[in-house]
């Protein structure tokens, strides 16, 4: 590398570049990150010129053989062979110095076994059973979740707009002709658009579900927050709640302060059937259930009569694209659906998704979107 001829900011994107034919797909928000961490580091010892590309430009395992190959041949660390013929020893034995000077951690202070410490232990809370979640797990729970990208279900719309092909468009083409001087010089087409298909979330805060309320709320949140016209949220226990319009707050903190001044029965008794009736005479009926993707989230235990639960899931799916029920058991090894409000709700429903788990919600929101 010739950095009396190119600088050493060339050199260094010269080593990027160097990466990409080798596989490693540093794209140019990594390369200026390098760039960044190299500024800041001593590039006069090899140790920490390597860490600072391998934490920059490295996005996957399978990156790490070929970015210590790499940075052997275009820093030459120690004497390397000019061809590539040098097989994996050999290359992990010219690193390997770096590695080990540095007694496993950066100049940051974060060592690869602390990282993938990190990555393991994130793995493991996305599947921990959100009831069994200590103090800081839930604090991490919530980062987790703000990372989330729900992605609505789209539908066709009684808009049309212009396409290259499709339906011809007769107003359309009149006022291109207009426009042309009244030759029908060209054809214009349409096709029906899209939009969001609304998504409508009943979430069960009784008793029995308050160890999964607050963290139900905060994913009925980042929903909200995708499209704030096009989901609604509402609360069960033994009334039934809108809390649509408090989630809509940007900052999940006040809307979960909000929703739960809001809702008058946290971790009450639930009559899943009178409050469904209550949300299709007053809400669902004249809309907001129509042709949505509606998701309850219950683990079944009904106070009231199931039959009555039943018959207003009947009338719901008549109204609804799709019906979701999410119970937080039902992803436990040996559940079976005989709670009476399962029971009652499995021939009107289209899937029994469990929901106990941030792993459970992310495939519930794949479900949704794919409605």
């Amino acid at each position: 590398m010739d950095t009396e001829t190119a600088g050493p900011l060339a050199g260094y994107a010269g080593f990027a570049a160097a990466l990409r034919e080798a596989g490693v797909a540093c794209d140019a928000r990594r390369v200026q990150a390098y760039l960044a961490a190299v500024a800041e580091v001593d590039i006069a010892a090899p140790t920490q010129l390597y860490w600072a590309g391998r934490l920059t430009l490295c996005s996957d395992p399978d990156d790490l053989p070929r970015y210590e190959e790499a940075f052997a041949r275009w820093f030459e660390v120690e004497p390397a062979p000019r061809g590539r013929s040098a097989n994996q020893a050999e290359r992990r034995a010219r690193i390997a110095p770096l590695i080990a000077s540095s007694g496993g951690e950066t100049d940051g202070g974060e060592s690869p076994d602390s990282l993938r410490v990190a990555a393991s232990d994130r793995e493991v809370l996305r599947h921990r059973d959100l009831a069994e979640l200590t103090t800081a797990e839930r604090e991490h729970l919530r980062e987790l979740l703000a990372t989330l990208h729900p992605v609505l279900p789209q539908r066709k719309s009684a808009r049309r707009a212009p396409a290259h092909h499709g339906r011809l468009d007769p107003s359309r083409t009149l006022r291109a002709m207009l426009a042309d001087g009244g030759e029908p010089v060209r054809l214009v087409r349409s096709r029906r658009g899209t939009r969001a298909r609304r998504v409508v979330l009943l979430i069960d805060v009784s008793g029995s579900m308050s160890p999964y309320a607050d963290a139900l709320l905060r994913f009925a949140h980042v929903l909200t927050r995708a499209n704030p016209a096009r989901v609604e949220v509402f609360t069960l226990g033994t009334r039934m709640t809108r809390v649509s319009r408090q989630l809509r707050q940007r900052d999940p903190e006040l809307a979960m302060l909000a929703a739960g001044t809001a809702v008058p029965d946290f971790a009450g008794g639930t009559r899943l059937g009178e409050t469904l009736r209550v949300f299709l005479d007053r809400w669902g009926q004249r809309g907001f259930a129509r042709r949505a993707v509606v998701t309850v989230f219950s683990d079944g235990w009904e106070r009231g009569d199931p039959g009555l639960l039943g018959d207003q899931l009947a009338r719901l799916r008549r109204l609804a694209h799709a019906v979701f029920w999410v119970n937080p058991h039902a992803g436990r090894e040996g559940y079976a659906p005989v709670q009476s409000g399962i029971v009652a709700a499995l021939p009107h429903i289209d899937r029994l998704l469990a929901g106990h788990s941030l792993a459970t919600l992310e495939r519930l929101l794949g479900e949704i979107a794919h409605a």
